[in-house]
């Protein structure tokens, strides 16, 4: 195997261990050798390119002009005339523009001058090619060096691992960039405190206190269903947060796990969740032969049970959704039975009349029945206890009236005369 298959080979591997594109590591590898040349030869300043070509590993390099108006120039000759204190006037003087433009909410352009390291006017750029515009790059190939120092190498190692780790930064973070509000499979890598940091494969997570849930216990490799809530790009890689708690995670998982929501059979319309304790879930079937609420459910309860063994036992109450306010509210107030429901369109609040063994069961324990239906709803449900029944004053006094006809008279004995 000759030098130039291992070289080659190498970089296949490097693109393939890091998920890294083959352009981003032929790009590295210019950038290198353009970093190597200007700390070799003192070309600090000057715009130095490199080509490499991965197939035989040679290399050629390039100084780069940018042709600009010769007015550029003329400024440049004009201000190297000028004091040292005479240029930093002008330089604060374009500043306080710059900053009057950036309150006043206009665009600043950086003011554009010569550099001679860097910049060629249009003028002489035709002298060496006759068709030169403005904005052109004029080339100068530069005798390619047989070898780099001790430092020059060292400072090519160190360009090269650093955009080797940019890139790979850029490659996880567009890997998940779009995937936020799915759910993803990860495996708890570490507990430091409250946070918890899960391993999705790729990148890690974090599972910050807020989002999980309530009383849950997290240990390394425990492998874990979580809501993927955003990916943020940042200087060490794409920081990504991810939710046990949210009501999303219900509705991603019922999407899963029902065959019939992933097909958009059924639709979910609407989820209120207290993490860790219970859930209800709106369902409605968008075509007619199709039980919403059975699907959800599933055969002897498999998929319904599935979706509350992932969340650690968190009761779910599944509804249909109705599009008349009255039968939704109802519906959403189960397992209570409603007597019924007077609705306030401009408060948008409604009053639901149960009875008396049904009070505790609507409203729930702490209000958390009542609480979820609101917000499933978006009515805001007040729950009472049925008028037509008899309070508790009035059955004491009717069982009082109804004792008092069942006494019979005490018959009084005659009294005896006296003699």
């Amino acid at each position: 195997m000759t030098d130039v298959s291992e070289l080659g080979a190498a970089i296949k591997q490097i693109c393939e261990e890091k998920g890294i594109p083959f352009a981003s590591v032929i790009e590295t590898i210019e950038s290198a050798l353009a970093v190597a040349y200007r700390k070799e030869f003192s070309k600090k300043g000057y715009d130095i390119r490199a080509e490499f070509n991965p197939n035989n590993g040679s290399s050629r390099l390039y100084e780069v002009l940018t042709v600009v108006a010769d007015e550029l120039f003329e400024e440049y000759e004009k201000e190297k005339e000028l004091s040292q204190e005479e240029r930093d006037e002008i330089l604060a003087k374009e500043r306080e523009e710059a900053k009057k433009k950036q309150d006043a909410g206009e665009e600043v352009e950086k003011k554009k001058r010569f550099n001679p390291k860097t910049d060629i006017t249009l003028t002489e750029a035709k002298k060496k090619k006759k068709d030169a515009k403005e904005a052109d790059e004029l080339k100068t190939e530069l005798k390619t060096p047989t070898g780099y120092g001790r430092m020059a190498a060292q400072t090519a190692k160190q360009v090269i691992i650093q955009k080797l780790r940019e890139a790979e930064r850029e490659t996880l973070y567009n890997l998940y960039k779009d995937r936020s509000g799915e759910v993803v499979n990860g495996v708890v890598q570490r507990v430091e405190g409250r946070m918890v940091f899960i391993d999705l494969g790729q990148a890690v997570s974090m599972l910050p206190p807020q989002e999980q849930i309530p009383r849950e216990t997290y240990y390394s490799g425990q492998r874990l269903k979580v809501l993927l809530l955003s990916v943020a790009k940042t200087n060490k890689g794409p920081e990504m947060l991810a939710s046990r708690a949210h009501a999303d995670l219900v509705k991603a998982l019922f999407s899963e796990e029902v065959p019939e929501i992933g097909s958009g059979e059924i639709e979910v319309k609407g989820v209120a969740r207290e993490a860790g304790s219970r859930t209800k879930i709106s369902v409605k079937a968008l075509e007619d032969n199709i039980d919403p609420i059975g699907s959800c459910v599933g055969q002897r309860g498999t998929r319904v049970q599935t979706i509350i063994a992932e969340l650690g036992g968190e009761k779910i109450d599944i509804i249909e959704y109705q599009e008349d306010p009255v039968k939704y509210i109802i519906s959403s107030l189960s397992p209570a039975k409603i007597i019924s429901v007077k609705l306030n369109e401009k408060d948008k609040t409604a009053v639901a009349e149960v009875k008396e063994d049904q009070l505790s069961l609507a409203i729930g324990r702490g209000g958390q029945n009542v609480r979820l239906a609101s917000r499933l709803t978006g009515w805001k449900i007040d729950v009472f206890k049925s008028a037509d029944e008899p309070q508790p004053d009035e059955e004491a006094k009717e069982e009082g009236e109804e004792e008092k006809k069942e006494e019979k008279p005490v018959e009084e004995k005659p009294k005896e005369k006296k003699e």
